[in-house]
Protein backbone atom coordinates (compact mmCIF):
# COMPACT_ATOMS: atom_id res chain seq x y z
CA UNK A 1 0.00 0.00 0.00
CA UNK A 2 0.94 3.55 -0.31
CA UNK A 3 2.28 6.04 2.09
CA UNK A 4 0.25 7.55 5.15
CA UNK A 5 -1.87 4.16 5.08
CA UNK A 6 -2.41 2.21 8.27
CA UNK A 7 -3.76 -0.80 8.25
CA UNK A 8 -5.77 -2.09 10.71
CA UNK A 9 -7.03 -5.58 9.80
CA UNK A 10 -6.88 -8.35 6.94
CA UNK A 11 -9.88 -10.63 5.76
CA UNK A 12 -6.64 -13.75 5.34
CA UNK A 13 -9.59 -16.23 5.53
CA UNK A 14 -11.15 -14.50 2.49
CA UNK A 15 -8.35 -14.64 0.19
CA UNK A 16 -7.79 -18.73 1.21
CA UNK A 17 -12.16 -19.53 0.45
CA UNK A 18 -12.49 -17.03 -2.46
CA UNK A 19 -10.62 -15.96 -6.18
CA UNK A 20 -10.54 -12.30 -5.84
CA UNK A 21 -10.93 -10.90 -9.89
CA UNK A 22 -11.50 -7.14 -8.65
CA UNK A 23 -10.61 -4.62 -5.87
CA UNK A 24 -11.88 -1.60 -4.88
CA UNK A 25 -10.99 0.79 -2.41
CA UNK A 26 -14.30 2.14 -0.31
CA UNK A 27 -15.11 5.00 2.42
CA UNK A 28 -17.28 3.75 5.10
CA UNK A 29 -19.72 6.44 6.43
CA UNK A 30 -19.46 5.86 10.23
CA UNK A 31 -20.86 7.13 13.49
CA UNK A 32 -18.30 9.24 15.73
CA UNK A 33 -18.24 6.19 18.04
CA UNK A 34 -17.75 3.69 15.99
CA UNK A 35 -14.55 5.67 14.59
CA UNK A 36 -13.08 5.51 17.67
CA UNK A 37 -14.06 1.33 17.89
CA UNK A 38 -11.90 1.42 14.69
CA UNK A 39 -8.97 3.20 16.27
CA UNK A 40 -8.64 0.82 19.01
CA UNK A 41 -8.92 -1.90 16.94
CA UNK A 42 -12.50 -2.94 18.51
CA UNK A 43 -13.80 -4.87 15.35
CA UNK A 44 -14.74 -8.23 13.40
CA UNK A 45 -15.95 -9.48 9.87
CA UNK A 46 -15.26 -12.74 9.70
CA UNK A 47 -18.78 -13.13 8.24
CA UNK A 48 -18.89 -9.74 6.46
CA UNK A 49 -20.27 -9.25 3.02
CA UNK A 50 -21.75 -6.38 0.93
CA UNK A 51 -24.68 -6.06 -1.48
CA UNK A 52 -25.67 -3.11 -3.84
CA UNK A 53 -29.18 -2.11 -2.27
CA UNK A 54 -31.30 1.11 -4.61
CA UNK A 55 -27.27 2.25 -5.91
CA UNK A 56 -26.11 2.57 -2.71
CA UNK A 57 -23.66 -0.54 -1.45
CA UNK A 58 -24.26 -1.51 2.16
CA UNK A 59 -21.49 -3.63 4.45
CA UNK A 60 -23.70 -6.49 6.28
CA UNK A 61 -22.41 -8.72 8.88
CA UNK A 62 -19.55 -5.94 10.06
CA UNK A 63 -19.59 -5.82 14.15
CA UNK A 64 -18.37 -2.74 15.51
CA UNK A 65 -18.17 -2.70 19.70
CA UNK A 66 -19.89 -0.38 21.45
CA UNK A 67 -17.38 2.12 23.03
CA UNK A 68 -17.37 2.10 26.64
CA UNK A 69 -16.58 5.53 27.27
CA UNK A 70 -19.69 7.15 25.31
CA UNK A 71 -22.58 7.09 27.82
CA UNK A 72 -26.19 7.23 25.73
CA UNK A 73 -24.67 8.32 22.14
CA UNK A 74 -23.78 4.64 21.41
CA UNK A 75 -23.75 2.82 18.18
CA UNK A 76 -25.75 -0.13 17.42
CA UNK A 77 -22.91 -2.93 17.13
CA UNK A 78 -24.91 -4.83 14.41
CA UNK A 79 -26.19 -2.06 12.07
CA UNK A 80 -25.78 -2.00 8.44
CA UNK A 81 -23.00 0.35 6.95
CA UNK A 82 -22.98 2.43 3.70
CA UNK A 83 -20.02 2.17 1.91
CA UNK A 84 -18.41 5.31 -0.53
CA UNK A 85 -17.97 4.81 -4.43
CA UNK A 86 -18.53 6.08 -7.36
CA UNK A 87 -22.21 5.66 -9.32
CA UNK A 88 -20.31 4.10 -12.42
CA UNK A 89 -18.25 1.62 -10.14
CA UNK A 90 -21.57 0.83 -8.44
CA UNK A 91 -23.50 0.22 -11.65
CA UNK A 92 -20.21 -1.81 -12.90
CA UNK A 93 -20.79 -4.22 -9.47
CA UNK A 94 -24.19 -4.61 -9.35
CA UNK A 95 -24.15 -6.07 -12.91
CA UNK A 96 -21.21 -8.35 -12.20
CA UNK A 97 -23.06 -9.66 -8.94
CA UNK A 98 -26.61 -9.76 -10.66
CA UNK A 99 -25.46 -12.06 -13.72
CA UNK A 100 -21.78 -13.62 -12.89
CA UNK A 101 -22.34 -15.00 -9.34
CA UNK A 102 -20.01 -13.03 -7.37
CA UNK A 103 -19.90 -11.61 -4.28
CA UNK A 104 -18.59 -8.59 -2.43
CA UNK A 105 -16.10 -9.15 0.58
CA UNK A 106 -14.08 -7.04 2.33
CA UNK A 107 -10.54 -7.99 2.12
CA UNK A 108 -9.33 -5.11 4.42
CA UNK A 109 -9.98 -2.36 6.98
CA UNK A 110 -7.10 0.84 6.90
CA UNK A 111 -6.52 4.43 7.50
CA UNK A 112 -5.60 6.52 4.71
CA UNK A 113 -5.50 10.03 6.14
CA UNK A 114 -7.30 9.51 9.06
CA UNK A 115 -10.18 8.47 7.06
CA UNK A 116 -11.26 4.48 7.60
CA UNK A 117 -11.12 2.97 4.20
CA UNK A 118 -11.89 -0.81 3.35
CA UNK A 119 -10.52 -2.76 0.44
CA UNK A 120 -13.89 -4.42 -1.08
CA UNK A 121 -13.12 -7.18 -3.25
CA UNK A 122 -15.46 -8.74 -6.16
CA UNK A 123 -14.92 -12.47 -5.19
CA UNK A 124 -15.90 -15.77 -6.80
CA UNK A 125 -16.11 -18.49 -4.43
CA UNK A 126 -13.67 -21.33 -5.09
CA UNK A 127 -14.01 -24.95 -4.73
CA UNK A 128 -12.57 -27.92 -2.28
CA UNK A 129 -10.00 -28.92 -5.26
CA UNK A 130 -9.15 -25.45 -6.09
CA UNK A 131 -8.02 -25.07 -2.16
CA UNK A 132 -5.93 -27.76 -2.23
CA UNK A 133 -4.09 -27.04 -5.61
CA UNK A 134 -3.83 -23.43 -4.10
CA UNK A 135 -2.25 -25.14 -1.23
CA UNK A 136 0.02 -27.08 -2.94
CA UNK A 137 1.52 -24.49 -5.33
CA UNK A 138 2.62 -22.72 -2.03
CA UNK A 139 4.35 -25.81 -0.82
CA UNK A 140 6.04 -26.42 -4.01
CA UNK A 141 6.76 -22.54 -4.48
CA UNK A 142 8.09 -22.53 -0.65
CA UNK A 143 10.25 -25.73 -1.54
CA UNK A 144 12.00 -24.28 -4.61
CA UNK A 145 12.69 -21.74 -2.16
CA UNK A 146 14.09 -23.06 0.25
CA UNK A 147 16.16 -25.14 -2.40
CA UNK A 148 17.66 -22.07 -3.79
CA UNK A 149 18.78 -20.42 -0.63
CA UNK A 150 20.40 -23.72 0.83
CA UNK A 151 22.18 -24.19 -2.80
CA UNK A 152 22.97 -20.49 -2.50
CA UNK A 153 25.53 -20.90 0.48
Amino acid sequence: MGEGIKIIAQNRKARYDYTVDETYECGIELLGTEVKSFRDGKFSFPDAWAEVINGEVWIRSLKVAENPFSSVFNHDPDRKKRLLLHKDEIKRINRKVEEKGYTLIPLSFYFKKSRVKVELGLCKGKKAFDKRAGIREKDMKRDMEREFRHNKN
